[in-house]
């Protein structure tokens, strides 16, 4: 017999489909999201209609203490701090995806042909939760964002690891679950360890993979679930959980290749856990006070910003898109190159800005925007480092072989900068050494600020 809540949740699933879609283009994005949300209340919403649903209360209870705390989260978090709020919330999805992994692994001890989903569902949104705490740990400052390392450490980690895998076989093969509390500890503790030794810069990389990993949590519950009494709801579970999979798996790569380096080496490189030895980088900073950094802008025909996570840092994105207006009205041309690995999260700046009202078009990527900049006139680099380097380009280089934005092709470079520390990668930046690049130090939002009132009084 047909379930009546099947069409609605085939119903929801293609609202998924078409929210992905809508997804893909910035201009339509935000009513993407929208859709998605609709369709998941809508899907939780029918779910309480399911024949023989038990536990009503607990479930309700539970249901609104999370809406009220994801509503909550996500009206006060601050647009600098979106990344940690995304790595927490994926975390929450892989540690969600674990627990009904659980109970399914002890509803069908006795059936092993939902053992061996229910175990795979379970390691992987059991990793993803606890990798997600500490990316989250690092990028809210409350741990170091450096790589933490130590003698053995892979080795540890893949003992561990080859631990959950054993303790998974023993559950599946013996049918009982008089292991699976050794299981999640050790898949909660490879998800820890794993994460440990990634470093802060790649961040982008580790919070799109570990939303892929939630999804395909997500997914494969849904096909242990096929033959129970969720119905449909197991296969809204599949497609939407393979959607989520699947794109961000492809982020993850466009991410990797954004670095030019493999996920192997995200993952295992601990990447900034030490600083670049024996270059000698030739030439001096020059500094240039707003005032003379203003009138480089006002007379400039083309202008290009390119932001980095300083921008975030200083909440600077509202003053930027002053200065973009002011910069228009005086008939200069102004684009915004942002690199994909820009922030601490795919897509940071392009959130940032939007946020401030930059029209999308003026958002150009690194293909797009890196033969400009050679008749550019002036690119102001805001809070970026390691993704404006050229020793990149540089043999022995840990950047060797990273696509960069060349700003440095420019006639005249602007770099917004509270110090002369190094990037997240430990690695001098010979952008500040070139004989066209000036220096503007101090908070990024007051610079800015200044060579606003300083371009408006020419």
């Amino acid at each position: 017999m047909v379930d009546l809540n099947d069409p609605i949740y085939v119903l929801t699933i293609l609202f998924f489909v078409l929210a992905l879609q809508r997804m893909s283009d910035p201009k339509t994005a935000r009513s993407g999201i929208v859709y998605a949300g609709g369709a998941m209340l809508v899907a939780v919403l029918v779910t309480f209609l399911v024949p023989g649903l038990g536990n009503l209360l607990w479930i309700v209870i539970g249901a609104l203490i999370g809406g009220f705390l994801g509503y909550y989260s996500a009206k006060r978090v601050k647009m600098t701090d979106m990344p940690q709020m995304v790595a927490i919330f994926n975390g929450m999805g892989g540690g969600a995806a674990a627990g009904i992994a659980a109970v399914e692994l002890v509803a069908y001890a006795e059936a092993p042909q939902y053992l061996g989903l229910a175990l795979a569902g379970a390691l992987i949104g059991a990793t993803s939760f606890a990798g997600s705490v500490i990316a989250f740990l690092k990028l809210q400052g409350w741990m170091t964002q450096k790589p933490v390392t130590f003698p053995g450490q892979q080795p540890l980690n893949l003992a561990v690891l080859a631990g959950a895998v054993i303790f998974a076989g023993a559950t599946l093969y013996l049918a009982t679950n008089a292991w699976l509390a050794v299981f999640f500890a050790l898949a909660l503790a490879y998800g820890l360890l794993m994460t440990l030794p990634i470093g802060g810069a790649d961040m982008p990389v580790v919070i799109s993979m570990y939303n892929a990993l939630t999804g395909v949590a997500v997914a494969l519950d849904g096909f242990a679930l096929i033959d129970s009494s969720a119905g449909a709801a197991a296969y809204a579970m599949i497609i939407a959980g393979t959607l989520v999979g699947a794109a961000g798996s492809i982020l993850t790569i466009v991410m990797a290749r954004a670095m030019n380096r493999s996920i192997g080496n995200v993952l295992f490189g601990a990447f900034g856990a030490t600083t670049e030895t024996g270059a000698q980088v030739s030439g001096t900073m020059r500094t240039i006070e707003p005032d003379d950094a203003a009138v480089l802008l006002a007379y400039a025909a083309r202008v290009v910003i390119t932001p980095g996570y300083g921008l975030a840092v200083a909440q600077a994105q509202h003053k930027v898109k002053e200065l973009m207006d002011v910069l228009e009205s005086k008939g200069v041309i102004v684009r915004f190159g942002i690199h994909p690995v820009a922030g601490r999260m795919p897509g940071h700046m392009n959130v940032l800005l939007a946020e401030a009202g930059v029209p999308y078009d003026h958002l150009l990527d690194r293909d797009e925007v890196n033969p400009e900049f050679a008749s550019t006139d002036v690119v102001l680099v805001i809070g970026a480092n390691d993704v404006v380097n050229p020793a990149a380009r540089r043999a022995g280089s840990p950047l060797q072989g990273m696509p960069i934005l060349d700003v440095d092709q420019a006639k005249n470079v602007i770099v917004l900068k509270r110090g002369q520390g190094k990037g997240f990668a430990g690695i001098e930046n010979d952008l500040f050494y070139k004989d066209n690049a000036r220096m503007l130090y101090g908070d990024a939002q007051e610079s800015v600020s200044k060579l606003v009132q300083a371009i408006k009084k020419l």
